[in-house]
C-alpha cells in the first residue's frame, strides 16, 4: 500500500515534493493539501486527483478532522513551519519538514520537543546529505583514505541571479518575512559540514553584510522596473534578461513558474510588469545579506570555513577536505537548463594520497531517472528515503532528523549572533 501523503503549502518545493508520487504511485499518493492561493491549490488537486474536501486554503481546516493521511509534508515559507509541525506532531503524522525547521531556535527546539514527545518518523529536508557525491566522500573518510579529518574549506556559489530571485525579489529577502540568509540558504552547508566532519561544532565565529543590493548602487537612469529601465540591457541582474531568456527556449520550470503558474512569453512579461520579480533590485527593501564568510571549531579540534557568496555563477560546491593521510578535492556538479531540459553536469572528485604522492580521480555517478532533479538528485533521494522510512518503519532511513537538524541549526543561529555582535560565539563552555 503506498504511503498517503497530505502537502501543506503548494509551491514550488511542495509540488516538487509531490511529483514524487507521480512517478511512484505504488510507493506514494498525495491525497490532501493546504494552500492559500488558488491557482496553486487547484494545480495540485488536478495533477493528483484529490478530493475536493481535502483541497484546504488553510491547513488548520484539517485538524477538526479524524487522521487521514499517513505523512504529512510541510512546505510553507519559513515563519509558518513551527504551528503545523507540532499540530501534526501530535496528531502522529509522519513528517518531511522543508529546511529550515523554522527562523528561530525556540520554536526549533519546540519542534524538536514535539517529535521527542510523539515519537513521529520526522526528516528536515536536508537533500545534500543524501547526494551521491555526500555519500561516497563519507566512505572515502570511512575507510580511512585521508586518514582524520583536520579541516575543511567549503564554498556554496549561490549566483547571481538566483540570489536576485530568492534574497532580493523573492520569498526570502526581508528577515521579519522569512529568516535571516544563512539560515534560509547555508543551513543546508552548516549540516553539511557537520555530517562530513562528523562531530558537532563548539564554536564559530562570523562576518558578513548587505552590500550591494542597495540604494547607493542604483544606475543613473534606472527605473522601478526592468521593463521600462533605460540601462537594462546593460545590468546583469536584469530580470528581462533573466527569466526571458528561459522563457525564449520554451524553458518554463523552476524557476520561471514561480513568476506564474502558467508560463508563457504573455504571462511571464505580465508578471514583470505587476509582480516582485520584475522591479528593480536595487529600488527595494530587501534587507539579508549578500556575502558571508564563517569559521567552526568542531569537537576533537577539527575546523573548517565556509563562504556564501550571490557574486558568483551558480551551481556546484567547491570543497577541499584536509586529513591526515590525503585531502579530497570535490566540484560539487550542478544542473542547468538546456533545450528546455536540465543537464545535469556530475561531481568530480580528486583525492590526494600523502603515501603514494598520486592524485586519484573518479566521478560518482547517480543513475537514478527522475524528474526531482534538484540539488543533484538530492530532492530525490530525500522523498525516496523518506518514503521508505514510513513504509518500514524505520528511521534508519532518515539522514536528518528533528535532533541531528537542530544541531546543526544551533550552529546557524550562533553564526548569526556572531556576525552581529562581532564575537565567537561558544555553543559549549569555553575552555579556560
Amino acid at each position: 500500500m503506498p504511503v498517503n501523503v497530505f502537502i501543506i503549502g503548494a509551491g514550488a518545493r511542495g509540488a516538487m515534493y509531490a511529483s514524487y508520487a507521480l512517478e511512484h504511485p505504488d510507493r506514494m499518493r498525495v491525497v490532501a493539501v493546504a494552500e492559500p492561493r488558488d491557482s496553486y491549490r487547484n494545480a495540485l488537486v488536478e495533477a493528483h486527483d484529490i478530493a475536493p474536501e481535502f483541497a484546504f486554503s488553510d491547513w488548520r481546516d484539517a485538524l477538526t478532522l479524524d487522521k487521514f493521511a499517513d505523512a504529512v509534508v510541510i512546505a510553507t515559507q519559513d515563519r509558518l513551519h513551527a504551528d503545523p509541525a507540532v499540530a501534526f506532531s501530535d496528531l502522529g503524522y509522519a513528517m518531511l519538514l522543508e529546511k529550515p525547521m523554522a527562523p528561530t531556535l525556540d520554536e526549533c527546539e519546540r519542534i524538536a520537543e514535539a517529535v521527542r514527545r510523539n515519537g513521529n518518523l520526522t526528516s528536515v529536508c536536508h537533500t545534500m546529505r543524501y547526494v551521491h557525491f555526500t555519500r561516497r566522500i563519507r566512505e572515502m573518510i570511512d575507510e580511512g583514505l585521508i586518514g582524520d579529518v583536520m579541516t575543511v574549506q567549503h564554498h556554496h556559489p549561490v549566483g547571481w541571479w538566483h540570489y536576485a530571485h530568492g534574497w532580493v525579489r523573492g520569498n526570502w529577502a526581508v528577515e521579519a518575512d522569512s529568516s535571516f540568509m544563512l539560515l534560509a540558504k547555508g543551513c543546508h552547508d552548516i549540516d553539511w559540514l557537520q555530517h562530513i566532519v562528523g562531530a558537532p561544532c563548539v564554536a564559530v565565529s562570523s562576518f558578513g553584510s548587505l552590500q550591494h543590493f542597495t540604494a547607493a548602487n542604483r544606475p543613473d537612469g534606472a527605473a522601478d522596473r526592468c521593463l521600462d529601465c533605460a540601462v537594462e540591457s546593460d545590468c546583469p541582474y536584469s530580470a528581462v534578461n533573466i527569466y526571458g531568456r528561459w522563457v525564449d527556449r520554451g524553458e518554463v520550470g523552476w524557476p520561471v513558474n514561480v513568476l506564474t503558474p502558467d508560463p508563457t512569453p504573455a504571462t511571464v512579461r505580465e508578471a514583470l510588469r505587476t509582480g516582485p520579480y520584475g522591479r528593480c533590485v536595487y529600488g527595494l527593501d530587501n534587507d539579508v545579506i549578500d556575502h558571508q564568510v564563517i569559521s567552526l571549531l568542531y569537537e576533537g579540534g577539527a575546523t573548517a570555513t565556509m563562504t556564501m557568496s550571490a557574486f558568483n555563477k551558480d551551481g556546484g560546491m567547491f570543497t577541499r577536505i584536509y586529513g591526515t593521510r590525503g585531502e579530497i578535492f570535490l566540484h560539487g556538479g550542478f544542473g542547468e537548463l538546456s533545450d528546455g531540459k536540465w543537464e545535469m553536469h556530475e561531481a568530480s572528485l580528486r583525492r590526494f594520497d600523502f603515501v603514494t604522492q598520486e592524485w586519484y580521480e573518479e566521478t560518482p555517478f547517480d543513475e537514478v531517472d527522475t524528474n526531482l532533479h534538484g540539488h543533484m538528485n538530492g530532492d530525490y533521494h530525500l522523498v525516496d528515503s523518506f518514503i521508505s522510512a514510513v513504509l518500514n518503519n524505520d528511521p534508519s532511513h532518515i539522514l536528518t532528523g528533528a535532533e541531528e537538524t537542530l544541531r546543526s541549526h544551533s550552529t546557524v543561529f550562533a553564526a548569526e549572533d556572531s556576525r552581529r555582535s562581532g564575537q565567537t560565539v561558544w555553543l559549549t563552555p569555553q575552555p579556560s
